[in-house]
């Protein structure tokens, strides 16, 4: 089978069209065909290796010292079971599904092996209303937007400021802070306002001209998806009992969002955990729905997965880059 390979740590370039082994399902196992995966920003700090110097050297003895264990990377798919191991009791050959693999990666091939019951990802039956590159943009950012504003409690009425809403994870962070109940202020390059606020947006800001933090007491939640924002401005920027969900934290975010959590009524929520396959299941519901949806900025075929990778750290994509794998026409 055709599988990208990341042949080493650095620039684009190390990613490689190149023939695979087909993997076999064990008992508990889908064979899943492929149709479409993504590219996201975490796909690119793993090719670049580009993470905090506290956490650099175990996920570097994890991820491998010289050139990736993994080296098929993608965590985001869609496709067709193939085949199913003889323990399988959930799926069958010719079930549509979509899925994140977790830290198994593996997406950015055309097969994959996933257990039915899974530690690391989730799986479940595509949703009806959606194409395959679709739903291959629905794990990722979903399940991590979900867990995190599941933790902050939302309310109806509460004020919700989203920091770095246009992308994978912030354009799914807008539409369920909306389904919640919020009131929610989007934050991100003007280029990307008009499509937040086509999500549901109430107010939209550009963080190269607009200060949120200047309206000390403002929001019941901020959700920094980037993790980018200024750390002491953005805890006053909350209410009293307010809420600051923090993605990609460094070290001193970390300890100074313990102690605040300690010693204030406001909390510093990081470390969501991944979501499950029931929590999948449920996005799969509001799709259906009507009530979410996902945003697809460009798409690219296999092979030029190197250049999807260099417009994903343009940081100019609105929402998600999806890759296609297989349309059809192989055998």
């Amino acid at each position: 089978m055709r599988a990208i390979v990341c042949t080493g740590y650095g620039s684009p370039e190390v990613l490689q069209l190149r023939e695979v082994e087909k993997p076999l399902p064990k008992d508990r196992q889908l064979l899943i065909r492929i149709h479409a995966t993504t590219v996201t920003a975490a796909d690119c700090e793993i090719r670049r290796f580009d993470f905090p110097g506290w956490i650099w050297l175990p996920l570097r003895l994890w991820f491998g010292i010289r050139r990736p264990r993994r080296p098929v990377l993608g965590q985001d798919l869609a496709g067709v079971v193939e085949a199913t191991g003889k323990a399988v009791r959930s799926f069958q050959a010719g079930d549509r599904i979509f899925a994140t693999t977790g830290v198994g990666l593996g997406a950015h091939a055309e097969y994959i092996c996933l257990g039915e019951q899974t530690a690391d990802g989730a799986l479940a039956h595509l949703p009806a209303n959606l194409s395959f590159e679709e739903a291959a943009a629905v794990p990722y950012g979903g399940l991590e937007s979900l867990q995190f504003l599941r933790k902050a409690n939302i309310q109806p009425g509460q004020k919700v400021l989203i920091n770095g809403a246009g992308g994978s994870f912030g354009t799914f962070a807008v539409q369920l802070a909306k389904h919640f109940g919020a009131e929610v202020t989007a934050v991100d390059l003007s280029i990307k306002h008009a499509m937040l606020r086509a999500l549901g947006a109430d107010r939209v800001l550009d963080y190269t001209r607009d200060d949120y933090t200047l309206e000390a007491g403002a929001y019941d939640v901020v959700f920094d998806v980037v993790g980018k924002g200024p750390f002491s401005a953005s805890v006053r920027s909350l209410r009293a009992k307010g809420r600051y969900l923090l993605s990609n934290p460094r070290l001193s975010q970390l300890v100074r969002g313990i102690w605040i959590s300690l010693t204030s009524d406001k909390k510093v929520i990081f470390g969501a955990p991944s979501g499950k396959s029931q929590d999948l299941a449920y996005l799969r519901e509001l799709i259906e729905a009507g009530k979410v949806r996902p945003v697809i900025d460009r798409r690219f075929p296999l092979e030029q997965m190197a250049e999807a990778h260099k417009y994903v750290e343009t940081g100019q994509k609105l929402g998600n880059v999806v890759v296609t794998v297989y349309s059809g026409r192989r055998p």
